[in-house]
């Protein structure tokens, strides 16, 4: 059946994508971004279509509008985006958790938040488990991303145990692909816009540390597999891709498949990056049937081949 589905920071990376899979199951989406970090030309080839609507409002404002179901994506995702405010970024999480669950409540409908795996910091745990309750610093430069999320779990949770509020938590690992911010500072994009510059390629630290990267098509299928479980699955659940990278081998291979002639260039490790990203998955794979099918080969060439044809255009 075709529903009305609000999507906060729908004009982001993710939600951009979530957009166009939710109009092609047929479904009516609207966007809602305040363009902090959000962008019109990620959703530029919707704004056309008739069951696409953008509205631009700040989350942290409350927000009056009838829907069937919410996903909660809005907040900046990379530390340069979200550091560059931090006292908006925590109130982007919190406030604009409780103003859309505030709303799910009045409209009894489910809502989806877009949580992360930076609320497990610096784990002394290896793989992640959703069980583990994480080692973050609650005074750091990353603490409003990482405490901001770890807030709107609360918040969702206990709107859950108190109004009985239908709630999906999705925990996001290192997710990449096509229509990534060419600036926002993530390994990924920084690597590929470097070695097609023919820039040295920057590693933070002695690139040992590990990341664990899933392509942006698996995770959406993971969010919309979720959204259409029971009332009584609500995560939090773990979606990524377990096969695990040293930021070394990332670069080295982006360096490979660009035809780069871009020299490795080590500098010293921000404060609080986590030397260690892996999921375990076992509960999205119980509960949802879900693995990751594209592999980091093949997600690199698509991401790839978008930020070619981007630095193209903007070339002329």
């Amino acid at each position: 059946m075709a529903k009305r589905i609000l999507i906060t920071g729908g004009a982001g990376f993710l939600g951009s994508h979530l957009s166009d899979r939710l109009i092609e199951a047929g479904h009516e989406v609207l966007c809602v971004d305040n363009f902090y970090s959000g962008r019109r030309e990620n959703i530029a080839h919707l704004m056309q279509h008739p069951r696409f609507e953008l509205f631009r409002h700040d989350v942290s404002f409350p927000l009056y509008v009838e829907v069937d179901a919410i996903y909660n994506l809005a907040c900046p995702a990379s530390p340069i985006h979200y550091q560059r405010d931090p006292v908006q970024t925590t109130k982007t999480n919190v406030l604009g958790a409780i103003n859309m669950l505030g709303l799910a409540k009045r409209l009894k409908v489910p809502i989806m938040q877009a949580s992360t795996s930076e609320v497990y910091g610096d784990p002394t745990v290896h793989p992640q488990p959703e069980e583990y309750w994480g080692n973050v610093n609650p005074i750091g430069i990353r603490s409003c991303y990482d405490e901001g999320k770890r807030a709107a779990e609360t918040l969702f949770f206990d709107y859950r145990r108190q109004h009985d509020l239908p709630i999906k938590v999705v925990r996001i690992f290192n997710t990449y692909g096509p229509r990534m911010d060419p600036d926002d500072g993530r390994v990924v994009s920084n690597f590929i816009v470097q070695a097609l510059k023919g820039e040295p390629i920057t590693i933070y630290g002695d690139g040992s540390q590990t990341r664990s990267f899933c392509y942006v098509d698996d995770l959406i299928r993971g969010f919309m597999t979720l959204m259409e479980t029971p009332h009584d699955v609500t995560g939090p659940l773990n979606i990524g891709n377990p096969n695990e990278f040293t930021i070394t081998q990332l670069a080295e291979l982006v360096v490979a498949k660009t035809g780069s002639s871009s020299k490795i260039h080590y500098l010293p490790l921000p404060s609080d990056d986590p030397q260690q990203r892996q999921p375990d998955i076992s509960q999205a794979k119980a509960v949802l049937n879900w693995t990751p099918t594209v592999e980091l080969d093949e997600g690199l060439d698509a991401t790839i081949a978008y930020f070619r044809s981007t630095l193209a255009s903007a070339a002329h």
